[in-house]
């Protein structure tokens, strides 16, 4: 894979902007095995390698379990994952692959049952951040693991 362009140095008032908005988002109410949940599997979805592989290597870092990690393709049929991880993972699906209809009620609901009203508005707030990284790196074909010692993700020792 090669990198198309390096967007860090063609924008870097945008990406500093950014970075500080997802940085913001991260200091909201949710914890952070959800942050890396919801990261994850918004990139799966949105087949951003190198997100992927940068928040497996985080959650791994952060103490997940791997066997949890290999579930999250098919979180709906693993038993390892609680009922607010679930609504956050709906959640994430829901406003990852945007219906013409919107984000139907019933997932609205259901996933309110689980969280606050700033919880809920923390997370929608970490699924867009996620969104727009996967979109900027799938664009760009950011290298996987090309930031992992700025990152500290070398620790993982998963390369």
């Amino acid at each position: 894979m090669t990198q198309r362009i390096h967007y860090v140095q063609q924008s870097p008032e945008l990406f500093e902007r950014f970075l500080a908005f997802h940085a913001a988002a991260k200091e909201g109410s949710i914890d952070r095995t959800l942050r890396c949940l919801v990261s994850i599997r918004a990139s799966q979805l949105n087949g951003c390698l190198f997100c992927l592989d940068m928040h497996v290597k985080q959650a791994r870092l952060d103490g997940e379990r791997e066997l949890r990690l290999h579930h999250i393709a098919v979180w709906r049929e693993s038993p390892l994952f609680v009922a607010r991880e679930r609504a956050a993972l709906v959640w994430t699906e829901a406003l990852t692959k945007l219906s013409e209809q919107g984000v139907p009620d019933a997932i609205y609901a259901s996933t309110r049952a689980h969280f606050s009203e700033k919880e809920l508005s923390d997370l929608s707030f970490l699924v867009v951040a996620i969104n727009a990284w996967n979109r900027i790196n799938v664009a760009f074909r950011t290298v996987p693991g090309s930031s992992d010692v700025a990152f500290g993700l070398d620790q993982a020792q998963l390369a």
